[in-house]
């Protein structure tokens, strides 16, 4: 009877496991809100684009485990396969790198520029960059904006002129606090990005959103590290394309709609 016993508690612990454990998708994301968000112990949301991707992969059997990083440690984390994908990169040449893109884009940005509040300064081409001093973050590219922004920003000559500010999870908020306090002139990105940090920060007063923003709509989408079997990595990009796309209309609506936000298509 004993050895019954534990040959039924054997098949038991045996048979759970093929049941109840999924297929774990390792994501590595930075601070990005309100499209990608560090949850806090107050504030558990996770941002517009880690909702769509938790919606789609959960429904595909997948449990999905969350590494908060800067965005350049996240690249890193996906070249070396640490992480599986990271959820928004900006579309550029540097597939190859450690990484493959998704087909389906998240979304196609407007971008703008933030400025005290006053300042008569319009970006109107790199010419309008001149005397004037930038923030960006570290491993930020821009290039598929405008090549002449991104290599304004990589010149060496130009060094004095560019603040590159590195951390956590406050690098945005820290740069618009940088303009308020006269330390840089301006800063680019994703309107929606700007819009919502103006808010929460209630800077209304000392800084203002102005566009035209950089050539070109910032265009972003997942990536995947080489590091996972080309087949598997295949698999995991058809289930975003086709969950994105399935998102499209009310669905998408109603997640930007949690944040607050509304995006033109």
């Amino acid at each position: 009877m004993l050895r019954l016993l534990s040959f039924v508690t054997f098949l038991v612990g045996f048979s759970l496991p093929g049941v109840s454990h999924a297929e774990t998708l390792k994501v590595c994301y930075d601070q990005w809100p309100p499209m990608t968000i560090f949850p806090s112990e107050g504030s558990p949301a996770r941002g517009v684009i880690i909702d769509m991707l938790d919606a789609i992969f959960t429904s595909e059997g997948y449990e999905l485990e969350y590494f908060e990083v800067p965005l350049a440690r996240g690249l890193d984390m996906v070249a070396n396969g640490i992480c599986d994908m990271l959820p928004e990169n900006p579309v550029s040449d540097a597939t190859g790198k450690g990484f493959v893109y998704a087909n389906q884009e998240t979304f196609s940005y407007t971008t703008a520029f933030v400025i005290r509040r006053g300042d008569p300064w319009r970006y109107t081409g790199i010419k309008s960059m001149a005397g004037k001093h930038v923030a960006t973050g570290p491993g930020w590219d821009y290039s598929s904006m405008s090549a002449d922004y991104q290599n304004y920003l990589d010149d060496p000559e130009n060094a004095s002129f560019v603040e590159v500010v590195a951390g956590y999870d406050d690098v945005v908020d820290r740069i618009f606090n940088m303009i308020k306090g006269n330390r840089v002139d301006l800063y680019a990105d994703n309107d929606l990005v700007l819009q919502y940090v103006m808010k929460r920060l209630n800077l209304d007063d000392a800084l203002q959103i102005v566009r035209p923003g950089l050539e070109k709509n910032l265009v972003e989408k997942p990536i995947f590290s080489t590091k996972i079997p080309p087949e598997k990595r295949q698999n995991l990009i058809n289930i975003w394309d086709r969950g994105r796309l399935s998102m499209k209309g009310d669905k998408e609506k109603s997640l930007l709609r949690k944040y607050g936000i509304t995006v033109e298509q």
